[in-house]
């Protein structure tokens, strides 16, 4: 086992909007996949290199939409900022402002997607 996360999932009500949003604030494309009765959008990961992955989801089995519980948190490298103004302009909103994590862990911080999903940033930067 190299990392304590498999896969991750963020539910959405409109797939087509969301991908468009994460694309804009990640700056990363994502692929459509069927899965199952439901429909996602995959985070661009290196599975090879043991990187995790995740998806956003839409259909009967992706989980509710979520403003409280578990946060996962985005890769927002190179730049947490740059990511968080993208995130404005994308129609989203920054939900916790940058916060310096100790030294060598970077920054993070929260966004609220179009669906009100809560969802944390980071950046070793």
């Amino acid at each position: 086992m190299n990392n304590a996360l498999s896969w991750f999932e963020i539910p959405t009500t409109q797939l087509d909007q969301a991908q468009a949003f994460y694309e804009a604030v990640l700056q990363r494309p994502m692929r459509r996949e069927a899965m199952g009765p439901s429909q996602g959008a995959v985070f661009a990961y290196d599975m090879a290199a043991g990187g995790v992955g995740g998806a956003l989801m839409m259909g009967p089995t992706a989980p509710a939409l979520a403003t409280g519980g578990t946060l996962v948190y985005l890769d927002a490298s190179p730049s947490l900022d740059a990511a968080l103004e993208r995130t404005l302009v994308a129609g989203g909103k920054v939900a916790l402002p940058r916060q310096a994590l100790p030294p060598g862990m970077g920054s993070f911080a929260h966004i609220t997607d179009l669906d009100g999903n809560r969802v944390g940033l980071h950046a070793l930067v």
